[in-house]
């Protein structure tokens, strides 16, 4: 993570912006007497939120608690791309 002033990334924009999108960096971006703002690429945000929805979700945190039991317990089946793409083709 990142912290750049509000300056050096208006002077920079296409850089910060390069790191975030190719080095999925955070940066933070301070500004004086107001409040800081973060630039992330959309991947990371799309991602931030599908979390907050599962993580607020008590049905479906609760189906991801699950899987992960039962991947510990060893309780899963292992398939290839190929083999699940030949189950929907029968």
């Amino acid at each position: 993570m990142l912290a750049v002033n509000y300056s050096t990334i208006r002077n920079k924009l296409k850089d910060y912006c390069d790191k975030a999108t190719d080095d999925n960096e955070t940066i933070i971006i301070t500004r004086k007497n107001e409040k800081n703002v973060v630039l992330m690429s959309l991947d990371e945000y799309n991602n931030l939120m599908e979390n907050l929805f599962i993580m607020s979700n008590k049905k479906y945190y609760e189906r991801l608690l699950e899987s992960k039991k039962q991947i510990e317990r060893g309780d899963v089946v292992m398939k290839t791309t190929e083999e699940l793409d030949s189950l929907t083709n029968e």
